[in-house]
């Protein structure tokens, strides 16, 4: 963990649970708190140097993803939030077991109801509230349709994949130097049960 790039400012040093991944690229600054299972992707953006930024239990926030918030305001993802690449957070809470999905921005005092998803590349207004389990996309975002249990299913699976990804990276993750050739044989990272959306909907069609 000391290679990581974190800041203290105005005296308050970030949190990182000692069972979160928080991958070197990442930058956290100032009033942060990374929660147990956490994974922090690269070259993330946590600036607690205005508001405090929590992300709590199992929660991911991935690569380039950027957490920021007014003074005074929390801006929050809750136990098994899944944040996808490239998403932003601005003074906003993300409800437990919600997703935002890639490129996404969500603005202050939105409220991401919990196990519901933010399709990629929405815009959250500020002050918007999202009821639970229901679809939101578009720019800006309107709540589409409620979620199937299936759908909320292949979240959970997701997000539980990034939960084993901390382990693994915790256990196996080292800086090295590329090799010049591929090697004879070259083993893949091995991960049948991840399937897309989009292909469990091809298989039940």
């Amino acid at each position: 963990m000391t290679s990581l790039k974190v800041y203290a400012i105005d005296g308050i040093v970030p949190v990182v649970d000692p069972t979160a991944y928080v991958h070197p690229s990442a930058v956290l600054i100032g009033d942060v708190i990374v929660g147990p299972g956490c994974y922090v992707g690269p070259c993330a953006s946590l600036r607690g140097d205005f508001g405090r930024l929590i992300l709590e239990k199992g929660a991911n926030l991935q690569d380039t993803c950027v957490m920021h918030g007014f003074p005074g305001t929390d801006t929050v993802v809750e136990e098994d939030g899944h944040i996808g690449h490239g998403a932003v957070l601005h003074g906003c809470r993300v409800g437990r077991n919600a997703l935002v999905g890639m490129n996404a921005v969500i603005m202050d005092n939105a409220v991401i109801g919990e196990a519901s998803i933010v399709a990629a590349s929405a815009f959250v207004k500020a002050g918007m509230e999202i009821p639970p389990r229901v679809l939101v996309a578009g720019m800006p975002a309107k709540v589409i349709r409620d979620l199937s249990d299936e759908e909320i299913r292949w979240k959970g699976e997701g997000t539980a994949t990034y939960q084993d990804l901390t382990r693994r990276c915790l256990a196996t993750m080292v800086e090295t130097t590329p090799l010049t050739a591929v090697e004879p044989d070259r083993p893949r990272i091995h991960m049948p049960d991840v399937v897309p959306l989009v292909a469990l909907r091809k298989k039940d069609a």
